[in-house]
């Protein structure tokens, strides 16, 4: 018996379920595909993004611990896009800022970072 190789989902925990889910309307032009009370789930290709209020976390992570924002990063998200300096002027349009970008990498791409109102990285790439 073998597991799958493919990620399916993933649950992202935010402080305001409402602004989490403007800003990704917004930024990434998607609608919800699934929403209740503590969570809204959009689609990325195949993957799905569960953003759910992080009051609800540890019921779903405990005994691990939910992090704050404060604590740091330890991932980013990548999607490909065919512009990225489109996307710099698409995104300073809408009022989010860079974290950094956009920059051509030593290994043959053009990024930009930035972050979501809870502080999860997300970088275009060309």
């Amino acid at each position: 018996m073998s597991f799958a190789e493919k990620i399916f989902a993933t649950t992202l925990f935010v402080a305001d379920k409402e602004v989490a889910k403007t800003f990704y309307e917004r930024v990434f032009e998607k609608q919800p595909i699934y929403e209740d009370e503590n969570s809204v789930v959009f689609k990325f290709g195949e993957l799905l993004i569960n953003l759910l209020v992080d009051s609800e976390a540890p019921e779903l992570i405990g005994p691990a611990l939910v992090a704050s924002r404060e604590s740091g990063s330890r991932y980013q998200f990548t999607i490909q896009v065919e512009d990225v300096d489109a996307q710099v002027q698409r995104l300073a349009a809408l009022g989010v800022p860079l974290i950094n970008g956009p920059l051509d990498r030593p290994w043959g791409i053009r990024t930009l970072l930035f972050a979501d109102p809870d502080g999860h990285l997300w970088e275009f790439a060309k």
